[in-house]
């Protein structure tokens, strides 16, 4: 197999575990390289790390989206949802409206302004 033919790896091991080898693509290990050439990371572990810290924030905002679909299928269960028609969209519209209007006049009597 010659050196083009083999998928690029790298090798990483997390404090104190044991190694972790990890294989990724020519576009991704070029997309690390040219990272660290342009000063953004000093090593590949660096953007493994920053990689793996934006799926945790990417899955705890998912599991956060779940966390509130459960609660309003349950609250709509307990019979606690709004009907949707045309006139309660409406009225629901106005109702915001309202409250925007209500938030910018409280801000422009901020000090400060």
């Amino acid at each position: 197999m010659s050196r083009e033919d083999r998928r690029p790896s790298a090798c990483y091991r997390s404090r104190p575990g044991p190694l972790m080898h990890i294989d990724v693509t020519p576009d991704q290990r070029a997309l690390v390289q040219k990272a660290i050439e342009s000063g953004r990371f000093e090593r590949e572990e660096q953007a493994v790390q920053e990689a793996l810290a934006l799926w945790e924030k990417r899955e705890r905002r998912r599991l956060e989206l779940i966390a509130m679909l459960d609660e309003a299928e349950a609250s709509l269960a307990r019979g606690e949802g709004r009907e949707i028609t045309e006139e309660s969209m409406k009225a629901l519209a106005e109702e915001i409206k309202q409250r925007v209007r209500r938030r910018i006049a409280e801000a422009s009597l901020l000090p400060g302004d």
